[in-house]
């Protein structure tokens, strides 16, 4: 039964759409509805994702990012895998168009 229960971890997407896109937007444009006062990066902008490691990522969805001593975005290592993590990295590189 313990293992059925493993089976049911949440995909990317579903990662995705819980914890990312009411900021970044369901579309990765960074026009979630709670970003209405912050500029986010558009993810489906070519330049905007060759800016942007895998490390980078990786490191602002584990330890979140705080500008001018101000949380940007939640930290999510206490809440998602290092899988499912880099399982957002790969999420989000699907959105350049």
């Amino acid at each position: 039964m313990l293992a059925a229960s493993a089976g049911f971890a949440a995909t990317p997407a579903e990662n995705w759409k819980a914890q990312c896109a009411s900021c970044h937007g369901v579309d990765g444009k960074g026009q979630g509805t709670a970003s209405k006062e912050i500029k986010l990066r558009d993810y489906t902008d070519p330049k905007v994702q060759a800016a942007l490691s895998d490390e980078h990522i990786i490191k602002a969805t584990a330890e979140g990012v705080i500008l001018d001593g101000k949380e940007m975005m939640q930290a999510y290592k206490n809440d998602l895998s290092t899988r499912e993590i880099k399982g957002l990295v790969a999420h989000i590189r699907r959105f350049k168009k």
